[in-house]
C-alpha cells in the first residue's frame, strides 16, 4: 500500500507520516514546496506519476481570522487545491481521507453534533472546509471525511504551547470560557487515520479525544499538569472578540466511529499528559 501525505510539514500530516512509517507502510509525505495543492496540472501530473493507492489530504489554509479578509488565497487551497486532489484520486482509484473541522457547523446549542448534522459555517474558513467536503462526496466514492477539532501537535503551533509560553510571564490569563469543544493531539488521531484506510468503512467521522470542556478548562489543566503556576479568569466570547467568529458549540458525537468498530481516542486530559511529556523530551 502506497500512501500519500499532503500537509506533512504540518501538526497531523507530520504525525501520520510518522506513524505509518513506525507501522512498516510505504509513506510519503510532502508539504507545500514538493506539492502546490492549487495547481492543477502539477497535482494532476504528480498523482498520475506517483500511483498512491491512498491520499490523506491534511493540507489546509488554517489561519482562521486572516481567511476573513484572505478569502482568495484560502478558498484557492481549501477548496480548488481538494477539488484537484480528488479528481486526481478519482483517475489512480486511490482512497481519499478528508481532514475537516467542527468550523462547519455554526454552534448553536449544546449538544454534540452527529455526522449526519447538516452544516451551516458561520466563518469563511468553515465555508471552504464545508465546500471542500461536499466536493469529496460528489466526486469519490471511496472517501472518509474526518472533521477534527482543536488540534495540538508536536510540530507545529498550537493553543498549549501559547499557554505555556504565557505562562513563562504571566501569572494570571483572561481566557474564553464559553466555547466548548473537544482538543485533539495528532499523536492519538494519526494512529486513527491509519487505521481507517486500511478498512472499507466510508463516510464521514468526527475524531477528537473523548470528552468536552472549554478554552478556560483546557489552560487550566495544561497548567495543573505542568505545574505552573496561573490564575485562569474565565470571559466571554463577547469580552474577547476576534476577526472570525468562533462557534460556541463545538461538541462532536463519535458515534460512528465507535459503531464501525475504530477505537476511540483517549480522554483529552490524558492526551495533555503525553503531550507535554513529548514537549519536554524534545527539548532534552
Amino acid at each position: 500500500m502506497k500512501i500519500l501525505v499532503t500537509g506533512a510539514t504540518g501538526q497531523l500530516g507530520y504525525d501520520v507520516v510518522r506513524h505509518g512509517v513506525e507501522r512498516n507502510l510505504n509513506v510519503i509525505g510532502v508539504g507545500s514546496n514538493e506539492l502546490d495543492v492549487t495547481n492543477e496540472k502539477k497535482v494532476t501530473e504528480y498523482i498520475n506519476q506517483l500511483k498512491p493507492d491512498v491520499i490523506i489530504h491534511c493540507a489546509a489554509y488554517t489561519a482562521v481570522d486572516k481567511a476573513e479578509d484572505d478569502r482568495d488565497a484560502c478558498w484557492s487551497v481549501n477548496v480548488e487545491g481538494t477539488r484537484y486532489l480528488a479528481n486526481a484520486a478519482k483517475n489512480v482509484d486511490a482512497k481519499f481521507i478528508y481532514i475537516s473541522t467542527d468550523y462547519v457547523f455554526d454552534g448553536e446549542g449544546s449538544n454534540p453534533f452527529k455526522e449526519q448534522d447538516t452544516p451551516n459555517p458561520i466563518g469563511y474558513y468553515g465555508l471552504t472546509k464545508y465546500k471542500a467536503e461536499e466536493i469529496v462526496k460528489q466526486e469519490l466514492d471511496r472517501f472518509f471525511i474526518v472533521r477534527i477539532s482543536w488540534v495540538f501537535g508536536i510540530n507545529g503551533k498550537n493553543f498549549i504551547k501559547t499557554m505555556l509560553g504565557l505562562a513563562e510571564t504571566k501569572s494570571e490569563l483572561n481566557i474564553v470560557g464559553d466555547q466548548y469543544g473537544s482538543p485533539t493531539y495528532t499523536f492519538d488521531l494519526s494512529r486513527l487515520l491509519i487505521d481507517m484506510i486500511q478498512s472499507d468503512k466510508y463516510g464521514i467521522y468526527h475524531a477528537s479525544n473523548e470528552g468536552f470542556c472549554n478554552w478556560g478548562e483546557f489552560a487550566k489543566e495544561v497548567f495543573i499538569q505542568n505545574q505552573n503556576k496561573v490564575e485562569v479568569n474565565l470571559v466571554t466570547t463577547e469580552e474577547y472578540p476576534t476577526r472570525a467568529v468562533r462557534p460556541k458549540n463545538s461538541r462532536m458525537s463519535k458515534s460512528k466511529l465507535i459503531n464501525n468498530g475504530f477505537h476511540p481516542l483517549p480522554k483529552w486530559q490524558d492526551a495533555v499528559k503525553r503531550y507535554l511529556e513529548e514537549l519536554k523530551q524534545e527539548v532534552r
